[in-house]
């Protein structure tokens, strides 16, 4: 049974979200603060998803997703009151894959956990005459696994999220082709209807950022102004 991690001070809400997704065949570990839920999912290996308030009593939310992405990439929606655009993109930035605002639908909340444990199970791009799936390829500097979700560049294997993975990987299925920021979030993104087109510039800028701690003088994504994005041979900077 698919196990499900609910990180929750309130009871009302727990009990409301533990009954959605119990309903609908998931198992359930509710805990109330987050250094106990951190605690747990360092034990267990069996945890395909995080649910994860911000609000907690004993640390917020945002440091708790910071915690977990330095051991385990586990897909972790956000649950929150905050509803502002920067809490968002932060939530974003820092590795979240979803972000839910209370009040919510509990149906529409467990709808988004199939949703994204659907796409991770699932392939994600369509397969280009430079891409076989199923194998590694290199596409120029980079070398792309599909069995093992990685990238590398020039040999050094690149620490990415699970978005800044298949967004590189959408933009080097079809080098040098330029792709609209909702091509982007239509192919990647879980839930695109409800996610930001400005959560596409944050990933990519966490790219380029981690791009150039292995190439600091050479550029792979391009910027086109008012179109969108593309890949292509590096640059040198100016």
């Amino acid at each position: 049974m698919t196990r499900i991690l609910l990180v929750e001070d309130e009871a009302a809400i727990a009990d409301t979200v533990v009954y959605a997704l119990e309903a609908d065949g998931f198992a359930v570990q509710w805990h109330r603060l987050g250094q106990e839920a951190l605690a747990y999912l360092q034990k267990a290996g069996d945890v395909a998803l995080v649910i994860l308030d911000v609000g907690l009593p004993d640390a917020s939310g945002f440091e708790i997703c910071k915690a977990i992405r330095r051991f385990s990439e586990v897909p972790i929606i956000f649950l929150t009151a905050r509803g502002e655009e920067l809490d968002r993109i932060i939530g974003l930035e820092i590795g979240g894959d979803d972000y839910v605002t209370k009040p919510f639908s509990p149906r529409e909340l467990v709808s988004r956990v199939r949703a994204i444990l659907r796409r991770i199970r699932e392939p994600v791009v369509q397969v280009s005459e430079t891409m076989s799936a199923g194998t590694t390829t290199t596409v120029f500097d980079f070398t792309v696994d599909e069995q093992r979700a990685t990238i590398t560049l020039h040999g050094h294997l690149l620490d990415l999220t699970r978005y800044e993975y298949l967004i590189l990987q959408y933009l080097l299925s079809q080098p040098e082709r330029v792709f609209t920021r909702d091509q982007i979030m239509n192919t990647v993104w879980t839930q695109p209807e409800t996610s930001l087109d400005r959560a596409v510039d944050t990933h990519i800028k966490s790219l380029r950022s981690k791009l150039r701690k292995v190439q600091p003088s050479r550029e792979y994504i391009k910027t086109h102004r008012g179109l969108g994005y593309s890949i292509g041979n590096a640059f040198h900077e100016p």
